[in-house]
């Protein structure tokens, strides 16, 4: 099977070309290769490599304080690749095709676990409602190519928060878990007897360590048929800000305290997937928090701090 990968040098994209072992050919170009925001450009690289599959993972991410400081860019980006990446394939009558979206799609005032049928059913987060608009019109394209031609088999998974290998450890454009990685590894080397937290800390998060995505997705390729349009996909378990920070912390070894710097925006109050249909489908998470969160730190020495 041959496989067109958007995203390769991303961190799932990348956790993705790691798992696969050599079962598929995977083909996946970098920006300088095929520019996503070039229609004609996407259009005619399909065109060339006939992909049996696409699985698009491809996208412009950032943390609480990137999203905020550019919505422009996180809505556009977004929106531009994801469409011409959808219509290309059409186009080019690409029969399978995996959408990565993510769970900033549901409302902001949902009641949680958030089930799939919540999109579009209240307002959005305003701290990322930028990069929520474009996954949301990308999920329900595909919807609609679905619903007006029964060859194609579009179909969107929506990650829980990632982390893991390859991620950013930046603290201006990462996540909340790596940069929360970086700020305690730094504070441990300096010798600091505290660190400071956003908001109260009891805002509750749900991350999947990302190799665990990329099974799914083998695993989603090797049954397809029988997967749901929209699927959640994580832990359907989901831990505290203080939490993170506390297991992080006795990951790295670092014996201070914590302070909370309640003028710092948090964000939604909680975010946790539904997983009722992800259990039906037949797959789960493998790794544990404190495994993943051992595992990515493992990384950040071996390679970010090298």
């Amino acid at each position: 099977m041959t496989i067109f990968l958007t995203g390769g040098n991303g961190m799932v994209g990348r956790n993705i070309l790691d798992y696969n072992q050599e079962t598929h050919t995977i083909i996946a170009p970098n920006r300088k290769a095929l520019n996503l925001e070039d229609f004609l450009a996407v259009d005619n690289y399909i065109k060339t490599h006939q992909p049996d599959v696409i699985i698009h993972a491809a996208g412009l991410v950032g943390g609480i304080q990137d999203n905020i400081a550019h919505p422009v860019n996180f809505l556009i980006k977004n929106l531009d690749i994801g469409r011409n990446i959808i219509m290309a394939a059409k186009k080019n009558k690409v029969k399978r095709f995996i959408n990565l979206s993510s769970s900033c799609m549901y409302p902001r005032e949902a009641i949680n676990p958030l089930q799939e049928s919540l999109i579009l059913k209240g307002e959005l987060e305003p701290t990322n409602e930028g990069y929520a608009l474009a996954k949301i019109v990308t999920t329900r394209l595909c919807e609609y190519i679905n619903k007006e031609d029964s060859f194609f088999n579009y179909k969107t998974v929506i990650p829980c928060n990632l982390y893991g290998k390859y991620d950013k450890f930046s603290p201006k454009h990462s996540h909340m878990l790596p940069a929360v990685i970086r700020k305690i590894h730094e504070a441990k080397i300096q010798k600091n007897k505290t660190i400071s937290i956003w908001g109260n800390g009891e805002a509750r998060r749900e991350f999947m360590y990302a190799q665990d995505l990329a099974d799914f997705i083998f695993y989603a390729i090797t049954n397809f048929e029988k997967m749901p349009q929209n699927i959640n996909v994580g832990l359907g378990k989901d831990y505290t800000i203080n939490e993170y920070y506390k297991t992080i912390a006795e990951s790295i070894g670092f014996e201070g305290g914590f302070i909370h710097d309640l003028s710092k925006p948090v964000g939604m109050k909680q975010k946790l997937i539904d997983n009722t249909k992800l259990k039906i489908f037949g797959w789960h998470p493998k790794t544990s928090l404190k495994e993943g969160v051992k595992l990515t730190y493992d990384y950040y020495l071996n390679t970010i701090t090298r």
